[in-house]
């Protein structure tokens, strides 16, 4: 290491400012301007390396002399584009008052925009002594070894881009259907992409990656965890790595091991390529994001950057210096501290106005609106900055309503304009076309049909107040966490050995049926019925009111062998497998065919509710329910009632209406197709019963229609002439 630079170095060519310059590092003319929030320390050095030092040899110190409101600042002449750096902090080690400086951890910069290197785990990123195998101590002590050669680095980049004519597709809410993927494994084995692409983000932007997307009939791709993020302690001693990506180590960085660039820049400027490539295919980029922790876990964890900078400052600590923890990840950034606040929205609007996506979805939301009192607040004022933001408040933003806090269930309790992640609806779609038919659940009672009705109609139970509208739910069956829809249909129980938990990890209340055998089978006539089930779970996701969410994978019937947490599995149980079967083309087809169906009939994509009210004088009405007999439905609490017709009148705005049959029962059903106001014949679009999407003529209303056990439908209402 260098000698350190005198303190007058930071104050050259510059007057200091009354106010400290933008968080984070500015490219200015003849140098940079520095500035980072360290509120409770007493120095901060800028700490300048070579490019491909890993080991800190060239490290040079600057100090930043200038501070006011607990910004640490200054100006630094002769660095600029292409510069590895990083903060050392001195102040009080006191951890029971939070207070957890040490200058020996080399920090990165929270505002970074491009992140090189990973985190080398040993006792040195540790900035409290631990057992060298172990990593583990009592968090009490300081420790002395520099971090340096163990951490990775900030890197100052070139903003500037070519983004030409880009556009945000700008999909309305109601005509989007948003595909929730992985940036690794849709591409990792895609035969069509260059293999040096695969698995990255130049891979997701390729012509056959594109192809496949807009086919399928998406409107919008939500990325798992793009933010620079690091495997956790436990997962790395066990030969493991975290493959989701939700342990962030930088809210501004894309992780660089998604990207085919080697260099920093090249990583920031392929992710801009990506999303400028998929708005030109007219593919809207909506990115997962974390802000409810970070990658230093507890006051045991690491010390990497927010808690070498100001531990009070960045994490919710109880009066002993304790991390509290609603996240199950050991911390919980505190968006009540207007630094972690501006943090995080300046974060967001980086994406935004810089990178061109086009909205978020906020993992464990409950976590970011926890107030003074730790409860969740709608009016928390990171909620309240997103909602009145003139940026983000035009973005799409979605929420997973609950986190593992006390009281975390908020589903329905968000502000407008949060649409949600609908998880009732998740589980009546389940509970009806698979958990209500396992033999193996003691005392259970079918559902019925009254709760599904509710929820293909929007879930106006939980978003009807403040005029959110039906495009507040978003719809799924399966997700990134949880059961693929393949495997909903083949396994009872879950199946997690390889996540090195002893199969602890995961949810046990999956809904699922196997059909009889659990897992794999050769029995043609089960796996017939798998097929169905499949088909039934993604026509009733497609046909509802409100944002469907297709998960990677399901159009494909693509299982994870019955693992429903590989969260550590950077491999073939993740990875696609894109060497399809005939049954696998057959549900692609119909996925692809009921995407069509949603697109064509905008009756089925409602902004505003459906109330049951006369909309045409002849006596028809918006939204109506039938019972099989094809009278109006009035026995809506009987558990046995296993068959539901839906009406949704599209006529009265122009467009034809659609008629949704569903018929959960084990055995054959004649069905009466509605003989209501205003229609005459019907035409089928999709039977659940085939295989590959067919072609059909018109069925008179009033007439009987024999429906297959565990089957739906849907017809659009024609003319039989």
């Amino acid at each position: 290491m260098t000698p350190v630079t005198s303190a007058a170095t930071a104050r050259s060519l510059r007057v200091a400012p009354d106010l400290p310059p933008a968080p984070g590092v500015t490219v200015v003319d003849g140098g940079i301007e520095v500035s980072v929030y360290a509120g409770h320390a007493s120095s901060v050095e800028l700490c300048l390396f070579d490019a491909g030092d890993d080991a800190g040899t060239s490290e040079r110190r600057v100090p930043l002399v200038d501070h006011a409101y607990g910004w640490w600042f200054g100006f630094v002449p002769d660095v600029g584009v292409g510069q590895r750096y990083g903060f050392r902090v001195g102040g009080e080690w006191d951890p029971e008052q939070g207070m957890r400086h040490n200058p020996a951890q080399l920090l990165m910069d929270p505002y970074a925009r491009a992140i090189e290197g990973e985190v080398t785990w040993g006792a040195p990123v540790f900035g409290h002594v631990v057992d060298d195998s172990t990593w583990r101590g009592d968090g009490l002590t300081p420790s002395g070894t520099d971090s340096a050669p163990y951490v990775p680095r900030s890197v100052v980049i070139d903003p500037a881009f070519d983004w030409g004519d880009d556009a945000p597709p700008a999909v309305t809410r109601s005509e989007s259907v948003i595909y929730e993927t992985h940036v690794v494994n849709l591409t990792k084995t895609l035969p069509e992409v260059p293999e040096e692409l695969r698995g990255t983000y130049a891979g997701m932007a390729h012509p056959a990656t594109v192809e496949h997307l807009t086919a399928l009939g998406v409107t919008a791709v939500e990325l798992l965890p793009i933010h620079s993020f690091a495997s956790e302690p436990f997962l790395i001693q066990k030969g493991l790595a975290n493959h989701w990506g939700y342990n962030t180590l930088g809210f501004f960085a894309p992780h660089a091991s998604y990207a085919a660039a080697k260099d920093p820049q090249g990583v920031v400027d392929e992710f801009k390529g990506m999303v400028k490539l998929l708005h030109a295919a007219g593919l809207e980029v909506l990115l997962d994001v974390v802000y409810n922790h970070t990658a230093e876990a507890d006051g045991t964890g690491a010390t990497l950057s927010f808690r070498g900078l100001d531990n009070r400052a960045y994490y919710r600590l109880d009066e002993r210096g304790r991390d509290i923890d609603v996240t199950g990840t050991g911390n919980t950034l505190d968006l009540r501290h207007p630094v972690m606040c501006r943090l995080a929205l300046d974060s967001l609007r980086y994406w935004v106005n810089e990178c061109h996506v086009d909205g978020f979805r906020f993992d464990l939301a409950v976590a970011l609106g926890r107030g003074r009192t730790d409860e969740f607040d709608p009016d928390h004022p990171f909620l309240v900055g997103m909602r009145t933001d003139p940026v983000l408040s035009r973005t799409k933003l979605i929420v997973e309503p609950w986190d593992v806090g006390l009281h975390g269930w908020r589903t329905g309790q968000f502000p407008p304009p949060f649409s949600e992640w609908n998880d009732r609806f998740r589980d009546s779609v389940r509970d009806f076309w698979l958990g209500d038919h396992r033999p193996s659940v003691p005392g259970h009672v079918p559902h019925g049909v009254q709760d599904l009705a509710t929820r293909l109609a929007g879930s106006r139970d939980l978003f009807g107040t403040r005029d959110r509208g039906p495009t507040a739910s978003v719809n799924f069956v399966a997700a990134h966490d949880g059961f693929t829809l393949a495997d909903l249909t083949a396994y009872d129980e879950k199946h997690n050995e390889d996540n090195g938990e002893d199969n602890n990890d995961g949810s046990n209340g999956n809904r699922s049926w196997n059909h009889g055998v659990e897992g794999p089978t050769d029995d043609g006539e089960l796996l017939a019925l798998r097929r169905r089930s499949m088909r039934n779970l993604l026509g009733t996701l497609l046909l509802s009111s409100g944002i469907p969410m297709i998960n990677a994978g399901d159009e494909l019937g693509r299982s994870q062998g019955g693992n429903n947490n590989p969260y550590n599995q950077d491999n073939a149980t993740t990875w696609f497998d894109w060497d399809l079967e005939p049954w696998q083309e057959d549900l692609l087809a119909t996925t692809r065919h009921l995407t069509a169906i949603r697109r064509e009939h905008p009756a089925l994509r409602q902004r505003t509710w459906a109330e049951g009210k006369e909309v045409h004088e002849d006596g028809s009405i918006d939204l109506a329910w039938y019972a099989a007999d094809g009278c109006p439905m009035h026995d809506w609490s009987a558990p046995d009632q296993r068959t539901l017709q839906m009406l949704v009148n599209g006529a009265w705005l122009g467009h034809e209406s659609v008629l949704v049959v569903l018929h959960g029962g084990r055995s054959e059903q004649q069905v009466t197709l509605p003989d209501a106001p205003g229609l005459s014949a019907y035409r089928l679009l999709w039977d659940s019963v085939w295989e590959r999407p067919e072609h059909t003529g018109a069925t008179r209303a009033g007439e009987t229609v024999s429906l297959a056990p565990l089957s739906m439908r849907a017809y659009a209402v024609t003319d039989p002439t």
